[in-house]
């Protein structure tokens, strides 16, 4: 059940100490999450100008310290730093000294799975990693998206239940990820979520270029409609000049692409060609006219990327 609909937390007794490393946009949304479920934020570590106004709007009153203070303050502790600055920052606290026995140690890092806590777990730890399945903004509004949000979870088994409540009183929904599985886990939520924004980034480019005044106006409906329809019936939803095998359409966006906005291309062909791929191997693209769509695909990758004729 969301924690969002219990009882005030100031009503309760807090049971956690929370603790946050790396007060970018994810670590102080889930801290203020967990604050509606009970739990009382005691201390957040941040370097840059902007992680300390985020801590400051989404945990105001809370202390900007150490990371080794944040440790020493808190019950459970949010590891919410780059993935690739993760593996390290556990080894420094853990070689230091600062983390302690039965304390909670959770990082949101959709990369790595429980083993990177390892040297944590030596320590005496406890090895969570929840990674939210969001984007985020860096403000309030993060905290309501939670609702319902799946959270990827990977723990050792005896710490599956707690990993699991934990996420459900931030109001989200555990997804068991083995940890074998992170990676790929990882490369399809960027895939389907990151690429999304650069593809509507440009295609909101070209309709300015194109003359449309409103164009987030004009792909909201369009986009929401193609998402729902994916969502539902995954590639049996596929539309478009390729999935007809419309080989002279295609090659008139390739040849308008290179003209007005070259450096969209290479993306645009790649997207094709896996769309070509799909909608074949799934019968919706005639063998027939596919020869023709995928001769414009290739001759698109060959041609100077300056505009020019060949």
């Amino acid at each position: 059940m969301s924690t969002f609909s219990q009882p005030d937390p100031k009503d309760r007794p807090a049971r956690l100490t929370v603790g946050v490393v790396g007060a970018g946009r994810v670590g102080p949304a889930l801290a203020a999450a967990l604050q509606l479920a009970g739990h009382r934020p005691v201390a957040v570590s941040g370097v840059s100008d902007a992680s300390r106004r985020r801590a400051a709007l989404l945990l105001p009153d809370v202390p900007l310290l150490s990371p080794a203070q944040v440790l020493e303050r808190s019950d459970l502790v949010l590891l919410t730093v780059p993935d690739d600055a993760l593996p390290g920052l556990v080894e420094g606290l853990a070689e230091t000294g600062a983390i302690r026995p039965g304390q909670l140690l959770v990082h949101t890092s959709g990369r790595y799975g429980a083993r990177v806590l390892d040297p944590a777990l030596r320590a005496g730890a406890l090895p969570l990693a929840l990674h939210p399945a969001m984007t985020f903004t860096g403000t309030p509004v993060d905290v309501q998206r939670l609702a319902g949000c799946s959270f990827g979870v990977t723990a050792p088994e005896q710490l599956r239940l707690a990993a699991e409540a934990l996420v459900i009183e931030m109001g989200g929904e555990p997804e068991w990820i083995a940890e074998e599985s992170r990676p790929l886990y990882h490369a399809a939520l960027a895939l389907g979520a990151n690429h999304l924004v650069t593809l509507v980034a440009e295609s909101m480019e070209l309709l300015r270029t194109a003359g449309v005044e409103a164009p987030d106006r004009m792909l909201g409906p369009l986009l929401g409609a193609a998402l729902d329809n994916a969502l539902r019936s995954g590639d049996a939803a596929l539309t478009g000049p390729v999935a007809r095998g419309d080989a002279g359409t295609v090659a008139a966006h390739v040849a308008e692409l290179r003209k007005h906005a070259p450096g969209t291309v290479a993306g645009y062909l790649a997207m094709a060609r896996a769309t070509a791929d799909r909608a074949l191997a799934h019968g919706l693209l005639k063998p027939e006219l596919a020869e023709d769509l995928l001769g414009v695909l290739a001759d698109g990758a060959t041609l100077p990327d300056d505009g020019s004729d060949r």
